[in-house]
């Protein structure tokens, strides 16, 4: 049987890419994590605030961290969260956290309490490693949650005395970033490795099948749920994404370590797998940004590295790409510049290629595939505005609401099968149901159409699709034209209740020059979008509300009218 004819997009594999990889290469993220920490051990595994941390000293300190974790009567399979921005001691919990045999349950640092303790109890976690800057957040929920555990890490913590001192001085008395918080019963970071180092890990029989991590779906399509990643979910997507980027990657000059920016918080996903597990397994060096929003110290930072891979999302690309100080920065090395957790705009992009010399190669995957699914080739020259073809071992189907497949050309709800894909929804097996086929493919719940190269494109949320009098409208595909709009820096499109259409176009804009005005974006509107698609609603505004990864949150735009 010809290997094309139900992959189309196969031909549009850049040389020595192959469809399928053997993803069955370790028996658990522990045995990639230590077969890496014993390779590696000189090499700098996590630059943070001009400080390195070793392959040797993340096996070291994550060793001892898994032995105080069994120390204090967790068992096989227990649930352990992790409530930090990007730090050395997360990747160092996590890899403490898997060791010991447990789970991680990956919980954002903003989460208000009524957030945090939803997760907690529905996880059921028993112990939580978080920052001291949000402690009080967990104060004001801990005592609904199963928790019973507390390890309080501090941002100096692995930066040494001096300049740890110095550093906690800043946060906490300085910049006042540490509220005061009541937590009696919580132990020290430092406090935890220090006990561990006086322990004996007890190493765990772990296997492909047993689970890694829980991943929250962001919630915006209502109540958050725990994708279920399995350790070989987890895998296979780093070794997927490794096959992907070798075209690129394979260029790296010899006696470069391959660097990537991780400036997408280790909470998501996406830097989970493409920054965190895809680095230990490339023996690579990872530099870990805290604050991503704070744009100045994201370029003084990266103007004291050499670095080959930058995943990030289309607002952060923007951002960066429109700041003054984007010079200061060599961009020169750049191989891979990966776009995704929203749709790149053709605007951004173009911008990007024309800044670093390294066009954004747009990817998709959601929580529920580890995340990586489609991307586009790392050898493309130009922004191709869709999300690519299918990563070696995947397949994607669009169906309808039937769960039929559509004729290709025809848009349909985005269909995937893979080995990254999730064993299911945390004690939802009625959620489960409703996103699995019988045949195995997870139904995303996003709108896309396949070309016939194999392409994706996405065409909507099902959810976000606005219906102008029986014409459907995609609000990405508004936002795409409008982000070529002189003067304009951020935009978002949410339809809204229209007595004479059923619903209409509003489109919300943050102006980069403050010239713009509304007739200038309508005429614009007019000259590039049909009648029905162009916005009925122009709204100006000072910021776009977004998640702390820098998707914009239509839905709030939409509640508030």
């Amino acid at each position: 049987m010809n290997p094309t004819s139900n992959r189309p997009w196969l031909g549009a594999y850049p040389q020595g890419v192959p469809a399928d990889i053997n993803v069955n290469q370790y028996s658990s993220l522990v045995q990639l994590m230590e077969n890496s920490f014993k390779q590696y051990a000189s090499r700098p595994a996590y630059s943070f605030m001009g400080k390195e941390v070793s392959y040797a000293e993340t096996d070291s300190l994550s060793t001892a961290f898994a032995a105080y974790l069994q120390s204090i009567g967790l068992v096989k399979g227990d649930r352990v969260a992790i409530m930090m921005p990007n730090v050395p001691q997360y990747p160092i919990a996590v890899a403490g956290i898997l060791r010991a045999g447990y789970v991680v349950v990956n919980v954002n640092p903003l989460y208000t309490p009524r957030e945090l303790e939803h997760q907690l109890k529905d996880s059921g976690a028993k112990a939580i490693v978080i920052i001291e800057n949000f402690a009080t957040t967990l104060e004001q929920c801990i005592a609904h949650t199963p928790v019973k555990h507390v390890v309080l890490a501090a941002m100096g913590d692995l930066l040494g005395l001096l300049k740890g001192t110095l550093v906690n001085y800043v946060v906490r008395k300085v910049k006042k970033m540490v509220p005061a918080f009541h937590l009696p019963q919580a132990v020290r970071f430092n406090d935890a490795i220090a006990r561990g180092t006086k322990l004996t890990l007890k190493k765990p029989t772990l296997s492909p099948d047993d689970v890694a991590v829980l991943q929250y779906t962001g919630g915006t399509t209502g109540v958050s749920k725990g994708a279920v990643l399995l350790h070989r979910n987890v895998i296979a997507n780093a070794l997927q994404s490794e096959a992907w980027n070798a075209p690129a990657t394979q260029h790296i000059p010899a006696g470069q370590q391959y660097t990537a920016v991780c400036a997408l918080p280790l909470y998501h996903i996406f830097a989970f797998t493409v920054n965190m597990m895809l680095g230990l397994r490339m023996g690579g060096k990872t530099i870990l940004i805290p604050n991503p929003r704070d744009l100045p110290a994201v370029l003084k930072e990266l103007s004291k590295h050499t670095f080959h891979s930058f995943p990030a999302v289309n607002t952060l690309f923007n951002g960066l790409a429109n700041h003054p100080d984007f010079g200061s920065v060599n961009w020169s090395n750049l191989k891979v510049s990966l776009g995704g957790g929203m749709a790149v705009q053709g605007a951004v992009a173009k911008l990007w290629l024309e800044k670093t010399g390294c066009p954004i190669v747009e990817g998709y995957g959601l929580s529920e595939t580890s995340p990586s699914a489609c991307c586009n080739p790392v050898t493309s020259k130009e922004f191709s505005g869709t999300i690519g073809v299918p990563i070696p071992n995947t397949y994607l189907k669009c169906l309808d609401d039937d769960g039929n497949e559509v004729p290709q050309g025809q848009p349909g709800e985005i269909a995937i099968k893979g080995p990254q894909v999730m064993a299911g929804y945390w004690q939802r097996p009625d959620e489960t149901a409703k996103v699995m086929t019988a045949d195995g493919y997870f139904k995303s719940g996003d709108i896309g159409i396949m070309d016939p190269r194999g392409y994706f494109k996405i065409v909507d949320r099902k959810k976000d699709m606005v219906l102008v009098s029986g014409f459907n409208v995609y609000p990405n595909e508004i936002e795409d034209v409008v982000a070529a709009c002189p003067g304009v820096l951020e935009c978002a499109v949410v339809g809204v209740a229209d007595e004479k259409t059923g619903e209409a176009v509003k489109l919300v804009i943050v102006k980069k020059e403050p010239g713009l005005t509304e007739p200038q974006v309508r005429e614009f509107c007019k000259a590039h979008l049909t009648g029905y698609k162009q916005p009925k609603v122009v709204e100006f505004r000072t910021e776009l509300p977004k998640t702390p990864v820098g998707k914009i949150l239509r839905r709030e735009l939409r509640d508030k009218k």
